[in-house]
């Protein structure tokens, strides 16, 4: 880890030197290059300052032992030297563990309803606001992209796009399966339901070029919309539905009155399943060899349950309950996803020291 630490360390002093040339200054892309790098390294490389300096303190303490007189002050410093290189030796360590690619892109996120009929249907629509109020408190935008809407209010399917930094690091770990446990609107005499969602959150591609999709793969259906909308959205064939036939993944996207703009929307939404089917194979392959799933994105696993009775959420990953429901349901994920993150990156030093 050293060797890697003085590495970055040199090339930062060598970022610092080209970026005082005028030729790099007015080349833009790689000045762009150069700075983000420059942004990347710096706070890496002043953290191993303060390890060299806690390292430096350490020795010179182990000098001051052969003086009687300094010993027992000597002996102290040695110890807080020693925590705080340990201290920052961890920190490092998690600074130089592999980013993943995605954290930082929008997202599409994806809520579907499962078992148990409308009350399903009802508990997407509550997903679907837990997720708009967290995506609020960062921040982020939140674009419509399509929804299938159910008798009483809820959703069969909701699709949304989340845009804003970070939005990916932060809900990556939600695919999966979400129950509830509540007694329904529906429900006459009290009795609690169990109800289930899936919940499926996809990076979204750079472009949709990105993802190689050849277009005689695609089935592109064009027909007439239906639901809110005014006469117009009913009266033309504005809405689009795309087969990617390999896969057999089907988008649909019809909240547009522009048949061009739903086409568009759905090519990014397929283009983001099927980067995230690519994803999740590798991320099976690789959490075949881990205790945990945090990382795998199986859609199957039940990962989460909701108890409203008891106002508790058990996230069943990690063994985490907190008894904060209502909060939680009103956006308050920060203690949820910082564990979750924490659990990941904990996998990821254990797997580094194998």
């Amino acid at each position: 880890m050293l060797a890697k630490l003085d590495q970055l360390a040199n090339r930062l002093a060598e970022l610092d030197e080209l970026l005082t040339h005028q030729d790099i200054i007015s080349n833009r892309d790689n000045y762009r290059k150069m700075t983000r790098e420059h942004a990347e390294i710096g706070p890496l490389v002043t953290l191993y300052g303060a390890f060299q300096e806690a390292s430096a303190d350490s020795a010179g303490a182990q000098e001051m032992l052969a003086d009687p007189e300094l010993r027992e002050l000597a002996q102290e410093e040695i110890e807080l030297a020693r925590t705080r290189m340990e201290q920052l030796e961890m920190e490092l360590q998690k600074m130089l563990l592999p980013k993943d690619v995605n954290d930082e892109r929008n997202i599409f996120l994806e809520i579907r309803a499962g078992t148990g009929g409308e009350e399903s249907a009802l508990f997407a629509a509550d997903l679907l606001r837990m997720y708009t109020r967290f995506a609020e408190r960062n921040r982020w935008q939140v674009e419509l992209v399509s929804a299938s809407e159910s008798d009483l209010g809820g959703y069969r399917e909701v699709i949304v796009r989340l845009i804003g930094s970070g939005a990916y690091s932060k809900l990556k770990f939600e695919s999966g399966g979400h129950r509830v446990q509540r007694v329904p609107a529906t429900e006459t005499q009290g009795r609690i339901h169990t109800s289930a969602c899936t919940v499926a959150v996809m990076p979204e591609a750079d472009e949709v070029e990105d993802v190689n999709i050849n277009p005689a793969d695609l089935r592109i259906d064009t027909y007439r919309a239906s639901g809110a909308g005014g006469q117009h959205i009913n009266k033309t064939d504005s809405a689009v539905r795309i087969t990617h036939l390999p896969s057999g993944i089907v988008v649909e996207c019809q909240d547009d009155r522009s048949q061009h703009k739903n086409k568009a929307s759905a090519m990014k939404v397929l283009a983001a399943r099927i980067k995230d089917m690519q994803t999740r194979e590798q991320q099976s392959k690789e959490a075949a060899t881990r205790k945990s799933l945090i990382g795998s994105g199986d859609r199957s696993e039940r990962i989460r349950t909701y108890n409203f009775p008891q106002g508790r959420m058990t996230d069943h990953r990690i063994n985490l309950t907190l008894y904060k429901l209502d909060f939680i349901m009103d956006g308050d994920l920060a203690d949820l996803t910082n564990a979750l993150a924490a659990e990941h990156q904990a996998e990821l030093l254990a797997a580094l020291g194998e």
